[in-house]
């Protein structure tokens, strides 16, 4: 079974700076709870073909992989693919003016889990949307304090 979850969250700030620090991969642990760490694989800044190596813990268990930049158009979109673990995935964040000085971003996590996973698949979906609205609000909170 395939897992496709869309959030998104109107942010009060401009798309460049939502962007900005959203499309920053090193300000993931920031925002995103379950995110413990991020090194570059490959020299910044980011570009399509930048790897980059996350450490994180999803249902209680530590995740390490890498991803890969596979589409960025800067202020935008920013599409990253990992094709490691139980749950190979990709994950894409756009970036959209609803007004003056405001952002609608969306998150969307979609992949194909492997073995076991395949099983817990409907559970994965819940616990991702809930963690990626979690996550939305922690970064409206950080980028509309400035």
């Amino acid at each position: 079974m395939r897992v496709d979850v869309l959030t998104e969250i109107v942010i009060d700030r401009p798309g460049a700076e939502v962007a900005a620090f959203a499309g920053d991969p090193t300000n993931a642990p920031r925002w995103y709870r379950a995110i413990d760490s991020v090194e570059w694989r490959t020299p910044g800044p980011l570009a399509v073909g930048s790897r980059l190596d996350f450490v994180a813990r999803f249902l209680g268990r530590r995740l390490a992989y890498t991803y890969e930049v596979v589409e960025l158009a800067p202020g935008e979109r920013l599409v990253m693919r990992t094709a490691q673990g139980p749950f190979p995935m990709e994950t894409t964040y756009t970036w959209e003016p609803v007004g003056a000085g405001r952002t609608r971003m969306t998150l969307r996590n979609r992949g194909e889990p492997t073995g076991f996973a395949r099983v817990t698949a409907p559970m994965m979906a819940a616990a991702v949307r809930h963690a990626n609205r979690q996550d939305l609000a922690a970064l409206k909170r950080i980028v509309e304090a400035g």
